[in-house]
């Protein structure tokens, strides 16, 4: 197992990228905390998990304040003493509101608090810890969206920030052993993708991401286990010499 003993923090775990991966790092041999806002789909996770055989636990908070984000990181110290791996996995998408001309303050604060206020203040949450247990790894999920026109504006914009975010802190941790990378999915199977927490049904569904599929070289949209692995890899020793780095995973897309 790649991460017995290894205590990691997942935030936006209730679903999707983060429900999965939080399983992947379990099978593992990580213990896992579980953090999102959505109490049930939390549960739900936490009994995923530790089907794997794996410990885990649940803080029902909102990561994109410092009291968040600080919660999180003193009850994975409390339960199992330490954190060894973070994953910003916490986000949301910008909605119909695609054009800053057409994108509201709330709706862009709001998307650049989940999405980067989130990564910034669980990484300096999580940063002490880390350097007590002699080091760490910090793993954003970050998004094509911050190279190529696809997401909107806000979207776009919060996905930038966290390359630029990674790259930088990577410099500074370096000498604490403490490694900074981001995973970039491209066109993905995730609820936020299908359209289903829009309301839409299975049929519709299918037929937005069969039309999102057609602009991928692939010609197929990606898995949420696809996403785990790349964070996994980061995530293990298996990428111990690798840090500010950016893992695109999208089929091709970005360079088609």
């Amino acid at each position: 197992m790649r991460l017995r003993d290894k205590v990691a923090v997942v935030t936006g775990s209730a679903s999707g990228f983060g429900r999965t991966t939080a399983a992947r790092l379990a099978e593992e041999g990580a213990r896992v905390l579980v953090v999102d806002l959505d109490a049930e789909g939390g549960a739900e996770t936490v009994t995923l998990v530790r089907g794997t055989g794996s410990d885990a636990d649940l803080v029902v908070t909102d990561v994109s304040s410092m009291e968040g984000a600080e919660h999180a990181m003193s009850t994975a110290e409390d339960r199992w003493g330490g954190v060894d791996i973070l994953v910003n996995n916490a986000g949301i998408v910008q909605g119909t509101y695609r054009d800053t001309w057409d994108c509201d303050e709330q709706t862009w604060d709001r998307v650049l608090e989940v999405n980067l206020r989130s990564v910034y203040v669980c990484t300096r949450a999580a940063i002490p810890r880390m350097v007590v247990r002699g080091g760490g790894s910090i793993v954003s999920v970050a998004s094509i969206a911050a190279s190529v026109c696809v997401g909107g504006a806000a979207y776009a914009a919060s996905k930038a920030g966290i390359l630029g975010y990674t790259r930088h802190i990577s410099h500074e941790l370096a000498a604490r052993n403490i490694r900074a990378n981001c995973v970039s999915p491209g066109f993905m199977r995730t609820p936020m993708t299908t359209g289903e927490r829009a309301g839409l049904g299975p049929e519709e569904q299918e037929k937005q991401l069969d039309g999102f599929a057609q602009r991928v070289p692939m010609k197929r949209i990606g898995s949420q286990l696809d996403i785990a692995e790349a964070i996994l890899y980061l995530a293990s020793d298996d990428s111990a010499y690798v840090t500010g780095q950016e893992i695109v995973v999208d089929g091709g897309y970005v360079v088609r």
